[in-house]
């Protein structure tokens, strides 16, 4: 006998022997559905079988399917109900790197960390963390000496701290598959998360982190350069030089320092009569004669930071030019050394022949132009006045310019009583007379056509003791440049 299908066609290649039995001897029930139904009540019992099984057992796959279906809905419930329940219980805050508090707050959390560790009692606010990274950093102490300090940071990952009685959960992600276009560096967020009734700790947290930030610069200048279209510090924070401690000519000085507070205190004024807010200096004179030196002390004196900018830097184009001129970090001055190097004959080259895509053009129009921003500070400064393009040097642009010349005999004295003075093994009065003789020395040099710079003064002071440097000045003094 033919075996058949289900659809009643013959099987080939297969007869049967008997009937009710294969080729290969074995029995074949009449009713598959049958015979499953009754191998499944003699397992489990006749009572948890629901009579209407068919033979392919269409019941028990929808009985299934309905409860995949009903866990389902269970489980993006569940994911709806937590999401809803997290929403209105947590608060998260998120920090990128691009943002100032992102530095700030990895150093509070590191600063809070080694404070909490030589001691068994917990601090109001303490880490918990087993993914930890390192920074380096050489600090320089009055003596000239200097040490390497290692500071333990967060890592990328989880980590739980406690703050003003309140658990906290940070979580610091690095994206490794896609960097920042300027800085070349990976995108990185911190999100810290607490229950909502704590999310004014938030603010205070942050304001801490920042008052500890401000503290380690207390009292300190900070240098910036330009990072892509960023400013970014460089290096660590230096002391800052008392701005009698740079001697220039009788005058000079108070010009400049009187000229930018003015500027300062006159902000509304610019505002009422619809006046860009930013001015522009330009210190000139010969090498050595102080002109970076001064604005280095001027900016400690009135605790601004300097962003140096330099305009042969590769890369360096009239969109991002424009863009940090007009995103510099507050209480900045922008600090432009050797303009006339940068721009000689309209056309940025380096030494090494490579042509800068910063324009000439594109400068003027950074520095006043329709696109260039407000609240800021720019001093300029070159060797050689003279070459300098008359359209960077109209008002607007450079509003106060400064000789900064050699060493006048004043200046010379003045210098020489400044290091000398108050040393024990020399008596105030020979100070003040040898201070006399440099002053005499330098004038009759100068009606010679002879100069000394102040650079040169300084390192002849350095090396010697007073009457040594006495006896050397004239040796040191040169043929006036033309």
């Amino acid at each position: 006998m033919a075996i058949h299908g289900a659809s009643g066609t013959p099987l080939e290649g297969q007869v049967a022997n008997a009937p009710g039995l294969s080729s290969t001897g074995l029995a074949i029930p009449q009713d598959a559905g049958a015979a499953s139904s009754s191998i499944i009540s003699s397992l489990i019992g006749d009572k948890y079988v629901p009579r209407n099984i068919s033979g392919d057992l269409r019941v028990t796959e929808s009985y299934s399917k309905g409860v995949g279906v009903g866990l389902t809905v269970l489980r993006r419930g569940l994911v709806f109900g937590t999401t809803a329940l997290r929403r209105r219980l947590l608060v998260s805050l998120e920090v990128n790197n691009k943002d100032r508090s992102y530095e700030w707050f990895l150093a509070w959390l590191a600063h809070n960390a080694q404070s909490a560790a030589p001691t068994s009692r917990r601090p109001e606010s303490w880490l918990r963390s087993h993914q930890l990274s390192v920074e380096t950093a050489v600090e320089q102490r009055s003596n000239g000496s200097s040490s390497v300090l290692f500071r333990l940071v967060a890592g990328p990952g989880t980590h739980w701290f406690k703050y003003g009685g309140a658990w906290m959960q940070m979580k610091r992600e690095r994206e490794t598959r896609s960097m920042q276009l300027m800085s070349g560096t990976p995108w990185e967020t911190v999100t810290v998360t607490t229950l909502s009734r704590d999310r004014h700790l938030f603010s205070k947290l942050l304001a801490e982190a920042r008052d500890l930030a401000l503290r380690g610069q207390e009292g300190k200048l900070v240098i910036r350069t330009a990072w892509g279209i960023e400013w970014k510090p460089f290096g660590q924070p230096r002391r800052k030089r008392p701005l009698p401690s740079v001697v220039l000519d009788t005058g000079v000085s108070e010009k400049v320092e009187q000229d930018v507070k003015a500027f300062l205190q006159r902000r509304q004024w610019y505002a009422d009569r619809g006046i860009p807010y930013r001015r522009g200096y330009l210190l000139h004179g010969p090498p050595g004669s102080g002109k970076t030196s001064y604005i280095q002390a001027l900016a400690g004196s009135l605790s601004y930071d300097i962003c140096l900018l330099n305009l042969s830097e590769r890369g360096l184009g009239d969109d991002k030019l424009n863009h940090l001129l007009s995103n510099a970090p507050e209480r900045s001055f922008i600090l432009i050394e050797d303009v006339d190097a940068a721009f000689n004959k309209r056309v940025q080259t380096n030494e090494d022949g490579y042509q800068s895509s910063v324009t000439f053009s594109g400068f003027l129009n950074a520095l006043d132009g329709v696109a260039s921003g407000e609240e800021r500070i720019i001093f300029m400064t070159t060797n050689h006045f003279g070459k300098l393009d008359p359209a960077l040097i109209r008002p607007g642009r450079v509003d106060l310019s400064v000789l900064v010349d050699d060493a006048s005999p004043t200046q010379a004295r003045t210098l020489f009583t400044r290091f000398y003075g108050g040393s024990e093994s020399v008596q105030p009065e020979l100070v003040e007379c040898m201070g006399r003789q440099v002053e005499e020395l330098t004038t009759k040099e100068m009606s010679n056509g002879r100069e000394i710079s102040m650079a040169a003064l300084q390192g002849l002071f350095i090396r010697n003791n007073a009457q040594d440097a006495v006896k050397t000045l004239p040796e040191l003094f040169v043929e006036r440049r033309t």
